[in-house]
């Protein structure tokens, strides 16, 4: 047998050894149901991490399952502020993060103290952030959004309103779009849909001239604009399995791949590239977690997420309305 090899975990103090003869699968399987826990997935985890996975979608539905489990445990395989809404919608169960470090450019890129002072200069305004944020910020929104419903929620606000819209200024500006309405926008993007280039989008639809163009709303608008469907990563995937076409060139973050794969064996599925040569399609953040730590934070249950009761209570009530309105 093979010496177990050390992995180290943010949040805990020690390395955690692992015997590498360990069936993690079965392993986390087991642990599920000693622990009555759940595995939430979003799409751009690594495929192992999602076929472990006893729920896998965006962010609205990974929101709504979170608020419906009955799970005593809820190991959030994503992003912290994913873990954050879970933690919010749940605050007396145990919200577990394989890796707490695992976060997100746009969160980071709106700090609550500068968003708030942002706030101040438009008194009266409707705050709409999308999920994609600290709880610190949603905890000054009115209303929480995802790509999935922002459109929807947006054309309910009064027109005499201004809209603030943070922290994705991509997002903002379809949304605005859309609605045929000015919204003012915070100056936060994707570090992963950002990179997307036009020029080798355009490289690729003469090498496929038959393939859809699938893109996410955090995209650019120059890549937006060579899109042939727009939407959320549910909506993407829906999409790519509805349609006639048989080849589609899908710009987003590459970890969805798998489950169009999986949803529509038959199909090609052609990950755009980025303008750098490097893997920057995929996200840093995301990519953090592993079935390995997955395995651990179920058998510890650490690193655990813990938030104040008066934070919950304010960043609860954006995303109660979010859900109401979904």
């Amino acid at each position: 047998m093979n010496a177990p090899f050390s992995l180290p975990i943010v949040g805990t103090t020690q390395p955690k050894i692992i015997d590498p003869a360990l069936d993690l699968v079965e392993e986390i399987q087991k642990l599920k149901k000693a622990r009555n826990a759940v595995v939430l997935a979003h799409y751009y985890q690594d495929s192992d991490v999602q076929d472990v996975a006893d729920f896998i979608g965006d962010s609205l539905q990974l929101s709504q399952e979170a608020q419906r489990t009955t799970a005593d445990v809820i190991c959030f395989a994503g992003v912290h502020f994913m873990a954050e809404t879970a933690k919010i919608l749940n605050p007396e169960r145990i919200v577990v993060v394989p890796d707490m470090e695992a976060g997100c450019s746009l969160a980071d890129g709106c700090p609550a103290d500068k968003f708030a002072a942002w706030k101040a200069r438009y008194p009266g305004a409707v705050v709409v952030s999308y999920i994609n944020c600290s709880a610190d910020v949603k905890a000054l929104s009115d209303y929480i959004v995802t790509s999935s419903n922002a459109e929807k929620i947006v054309r309910q606000i009064p027109a005499d309103k201004t809209i603030l819209f943070a922290p994705d200024k991509n997002l903002g500006r379809f949304i605005a779009k859309q609605v045929g309405r000015e919204m003012v926008l915070w100056q936060g993007s994707c570090i992963v849909h950002e990179t997307f280039s036009a020029r080798k989008l355009m490289g690729l639809k003469l090498r496929h001239p038959d393939a859809g163009v699938l893109a996410h709303p955090e995209c650019e608008d120059n890549v937006l604009a060579m899109a042939d469907y727009i939407g959320s990563t549910t909506g993407i995937l829906k999409h790519a399995v509805a349609s006639p076409k048989n080849e589609f060139i899908v710009v987003t973050e590459v970890g969805i791949l798998h489950q169009m794969q999986k949803a529509a064996p038959t199909k090609t599925f052609i990950p755009a590239p980025p303008e750098a040569s490097c893997a920057c399609n995929e996200c840093p953040h995301m990519k953090r977690n592993s079935l390995e730590k997955v395995y651990f934070a179920l058998r510890d249950l650490e690193p655990r997420l813990e938030m104040s009761a008066e934070l919950i209570a304010l960043a609860k009530r954006p995303i109660e309305r979010m859900l109401a309105l979904s």
